[in-house]
């Protein structure tokens, strides 16, 4: 039904999303790589790499070195 709706330009918002729903629950691991990049970026967040272990930080910019490791830090640090 949904691939008629698409061929036909008719909108199905309900049906488009359980089926991304549907498809990401039969993965065995999904892509979350933009997701942990932008809280890398935004927040000093870490992340993991499926090709190595550990987690891993990017100095993204020269205001992000002072950032420090995120274990380092407590909760409501003013980092500015």
């Amino acid at each position: 039904i949904l691939i008629f709706c698409v061929n036909a330009g008719i909108p199905s918002p309900a049906l488009s999303s359980s089926l991304a729903y549907f498809d990401s629950c039969r993965r065995e691991s999904l892509p979350a790589n933009l997701t942990q990049c932008h809280r890398d970026y935004f927040g000093g967040h870490t992340y993991e790499r499926v090709d190595r272990g550990g987690t891993f930080h990017c100095t993204w910019t020269e205001a992000h070195k002072d950032l420090g490791h995120l274990a380092e830090r407590k909760f409501g640090e003013n980092l500015a």
